[in-house]
């Protein structure tokens, strides 16, 4: 009988280690794939340059220039119209420009308007000393636009106040 019943254990051994060599084949493969996946992240932000996320250096990020932020443009246009004579072969010429100013500082556009009659006066100057054949033309018309914004800046900064960034013509009429 102890014949018997030793045939009979030796056989329950024979499958417990059949099922033991499954059960590591299921675990490795399970280890594999896992390893698999995280390997081909890894590798696909290294390869993309993007780094590791929380492995890079604050070093990286100090030297690199700040990125700029958009800061939208105010405006502020002149009520009344600048008009003024240009002379033209000999013969007076009227001219009237309807004008706005536009700034990222909204301090400038308010410095603007406090000194306006100031700012007006010298704009009516380089508008009287234009030649009329030169305002007929877009590029006389954007010489123009480039010496008004540097008077109007010019009293700005005497004001020791903020510059504003482009003078527009709302309208201009020229005849």
């Amino acid at each position: 009988m102890a014949e018997n019943k030793r045939t009979e254990a030796e056989p329950a051994k024979e499958v417990t280690p059949g099922k033991k060599g499954k059960l590591k084949l299921i675990i490795m493969l399970v280890i594999i794939l896992i390893l698999a996946v995280v390997l081909s992240v890894v590798g696909t932000l290294w390869f993309l340059g993007d780094g590791f996320p929380g492995l890079g250096s604050d070093k990286d990020k100090a030297d690199a220039p700040a990125e700029e932020v958009f800061v939208p443009s105010s405006y502020v246009s002149l009520d009344k119209a600048l008009v003024t004579t240009v002379q033209a072969d000999g013969r007076q010429r009227y001219a009237q420009v309807f004008l706005a100013l536009e700034a990222v500082n909204p301090q400038a556009l308010a410095a603007a308007q406090l000194h306006l009659p100031l700012i007006r006066s010298q704009l009516i100057t380089v508008l009287g000393g234009s030649d009329f054949n030169e305002l007929q033309t877009p590029e006389g018309r954007r010489d123009l636009a480039v010496k008004m914004l540097d008077t109007v800046n010019q009293v700005l900064e005497q004001e020791g106040e903020p510059p504003v960034k482009r003078v527009l013509f709302r309208n201009f009429v020229v005849q």
